[in-house]
């Protein structure tokens, strides 16, 4: 009998994959994959990752790294972005070959290409994207409620953090306008006071200048998407002390409005040191590329994916991966790339 084994006894990756693939691709016609050889193996692979010190461009860095040292390309690389929406765009206009994104960002990008001859494509579903609100501890800041009056940082242009917290916003039944702006130049003091008070002022920064901008007390909350750790987080909070609010209550407003997207995830105690466990809104980050991709480039990385997942997780990361044979497939309703799941198929047996 064959050996499916591997150390310590436990199941090789492959045997895993073929029991858990099963019931996620039974009965799905899927198209034959296109042949790939040595001498049509490309030169440079780029992958959009995100801001330095964020979960996307480690993860980036890994797989490139994976990408080029399992021979799937001569050189690969990882690109610094400002995020989600800054690495669709990437993808659509060649100067990426793959890109992670958050499966809201990318289903709002689907919608926008409809039936374009060039559009995007999945490769699977990686990993879980844990919506940070971050405050000073000392704030008096407990409930997302008491932001109404106060300065935000909402993300850079281009993030998918910029996508969502607008959405949260809203499902708060709260307003946003930019910072500076008054609450109606011809209104009269009593309306422009009780406009602030539903009213939360933003301000576009990222993950570090909007750090540096909590920790100078010129914002009062910081918003972010990202793993658990991010590292720049934890590297603020050692210094200052942070804390992070519940935004779970806000999920059913925000499924309803804007999709199914958005699940309930827990950063858990010690994920920021000192910090206690808090319900949070989760988004599956996908790993994309364009549908035009050729086969056996697709191929070698969905098998990249599945034999050598290990490779592919930051040391830090305590949240929800989904390297896993079960949820790879399950993409939030994007698309696989044809040969991505014609891949998933023959790994299936």
């Amino acid at each position: 009998m064959a050996d499916v084994t591997g150390a310590c006894g436990l199941p090789r990756r492959r045997t895993v994959l073929k029991a858990g693939l099963a019931a996620g691709l039974a009965g799905v016609l899927l198209p034959a994959i296109g042949a790939c050889t040595p001498e049509n193996r490309p030169g440079t692979l780029t992958v959009a990752g995100g801001e330095p010190g964020g979960f996307y461009l480690e993860f980036s860095t890994l797989l490139a790294e994976s990408l080029q040292r399992h021979g799937v390309t001569d050189d690969a690389v990882a690109l610094t972005t400002g995020g989600s929406l800054d690495n669709l765009q990437h993808l659509l206009t060649g100067k990426a070959t793959f890109a992670v994104a958050l499966a809201d960002a990318a289903a709002q990008q689907l919608a926008a290409t409809g039936t374009s001859d060039v559009g995007i494509a999945a490769l699977g579903k990686v990993y879980e994207n844990y919506v940070h609100c971050v405050v000073r501890k000392n704030s008096g800041i407990r409930d997302f409620t008491d932001l109404a009056g106060r300065t935000v940082a909402v993300g850079q242009p281009g993030s998918g953090t910029s996508l969502i917290t607008p959405r949260l916003i809203d499902a708060a039944g709260l307003a946003s306008a930019p910072a500076g702006a008054g609450a109606g130049a011809q209104a009269g003091a009593g309306a422009r006071a009780r406009a602030r008070e539903k009213t939360i002022s933003v301000v576009n920064l990222g993950l570090n200048d909007g750090l540096d901008a909590l920790q100078g007390s010129s914002v009062d909350a910081l918003f972010w998407s990202g793993g658990v750790p991010t590292a720049a987080i934890a590297a603020a909070n050692k210094e200052a002390g942070l804390a992070f609010l519940d935004l779970s209550a806000l999920i059913p407003a925000m499924r309803t409005r804007y999709g199914v997207f958005y699940d309930r995830v827990l950063i858990p105690e010690g994920g920021y040191e000192g910090t206690p466990a808090v319900w949070t809104v989760g988004v599956a980050n996908l790993l994309l590329c364009r549908n035009d991709l050729d086969d056996g480039t697709v191929k070698k990385t969905v098998e990249l994916l599945v034999d050598h997942a290990q490779e592919l997780i930051p040391r830090s990361s305590l949240g929800l991966q989904f390297l896993s044979p079960e949820s790879l497939i399950n993409t939030a309703g994007l698309p696989l790339h044809p040969a991505a799941a014609a891949a998933y198929r023959t790994l299936h047996g």
